[in-house]
Parts: C-alpha cells; sequence; structure tokens
C-alpha cells in the first residue's frame, strides 16, 4: 500500500459512505493512479453498501471495510501517543538496513522511554 493509498483510505473513511464520483473528487489532490480503486475493492478496503439496480438507484454506493476502520483507529491512536509503535523483530520498520533506518529506530526508541510525551 502507498501513502496516497492509505491517505485516501483515510479520507474515505472520514466521509462515511461514498459514490465513484466522490472517490474521483478525493483523487484529485493525490498521485495519479489509474487501477487504485480496483486494486482498494479487491484487496478489501472498499466494500460495496448498497448495488445499483439501473432502474431506481443510478449508482452504487460504497463504504470502507471493517479492517480499513481498524487500521485508520490504530493510525490515530499511534499518532496521539495512546499506543506504541511496534518494535518487534518482525516488524517492517525494525529492519535497520540503512543509516537512516537506524536513525528513525533510535529516534522512535528514545520517544517511548520518555516519559512526559
Amino acid at each position: 500500500m502507498t501513502d496516497a493509498d492509505l491517505e485516501l483510505l483515510i479520507y474515505l473513511d472520514h466521509k462515511g459512505r461514498v459514490t465513484r464520483k466522490e472517490f474521483i473528487e478525493g483523487t484529485y489532490t493525490m498521485s495519479w493512479d489509474k487501477t487504485r480503486w480496483d486494486k482498494l475493492r479487491r484487496l478489501g478496503w472498499i466494500e460495496t453498501w448498497r448495488h445499483r439496480n439501473r432502474t431506481t438507484i443510478k449508482y452504487s454506493i460504497y463504504k470502507t471495510s471493517f479492517k480499513c476502520g481498524q487500521l485508520v483507529s490504530r493510525i490515530y491512536r499511534i499518532l496521539l501517543g495512546e499506543e506504541d509503535i511496534p518494535t518487534s523483530e518482525r516488524s517492517v520498520f525494525y529492519n535497520n538496513k540503512t543509516y537512516t533506518d537506524k536513525v528513525f529506530n533510535k529516534s522512535i526508541d528514545d520517544m517511548i522511554k520518555d516519559p512526559d510525551r
């Protein structure tokens, strides 16, 4: 998942129920990815809330999935300091492959140990 995908999911989660047109409006400020809609639906981040029936309902309405809501909630909890950033050995962020990774990990460790954060 890219940063733009994550930003879009946060936007859609905030909106609640959206149409395809609102999705397109939400992507104007992000990098262009023609297959983003299909990819997010295929991976289960966006679900159909109401299907269209071609007579009375002219368009489908979509909502973010439960797993998307959980991801957004966890990101907010981490940003607000209510939950620590995962620092286990399995974490992708703790591989320490480059110097930048080591600096970021050191700053995360210092932030977690700080009692006044």
